[in-house]
């Protein structure tokens, strides 16, 4: 594939520091998951699934748009999935005692992945001033 540079050497999504961030935290999930009883499956599985894949996808997809307010939106939208899938995290850990260190873990993940996420929105807004 071929890319175009940039002034900031950002040539794809997958380049962005928040996406690989939230791309971890995608694959972590997924490896927790393996650990939750199967009574799980149809309900708090799915929901930490979907909520933990939105986060890059949204990054994702808001990278794709034309414009850097639109870009914004979507990380926006990216930010409430990470919440989510915080809720989801410190429920898990409150229920699932024997999951409770992984759980602190994809939090501290999740936590630090929010600080760069605003950082990066901070910085689309900044860009739609110029």
């Amino acid at each position: 594939m071929v890319y175009e540079k940039t002034k900031t050497g950002i040539k794809d999504f997958t380049d962005l520091l928040v996406w690989q961030q939230a791309n971890s935290i995608r694959v972590v999930v997924y490896q927790l998951l393996n650990d939750l009883p199967k009574t799980e499956d149809f309900n708090l599985t799915s929901q930490l699934r979907r909520s933990a894949c939105s986060i890059a996808s949204n990054i994702a997809e808001g990278y794709g748009r034309f414009s850097y307010q639109e870009n914004a939106q979507f990380c926006r939208q990216a930010r409430g999935s990470l919440d989510e899938t915080r809720d989801h995290l410190i429920f898990i850990k409150t229920v699932y005692k024997n999951l409770s260190k992984p759980s602190d873990s994809l939090l501290s993940k999740c936590l630090e992945c929010r600080k760069t996420l605003n950082g990066y929105i901070k910085y689309l807004l900044a860009q739609k001033k110029k």
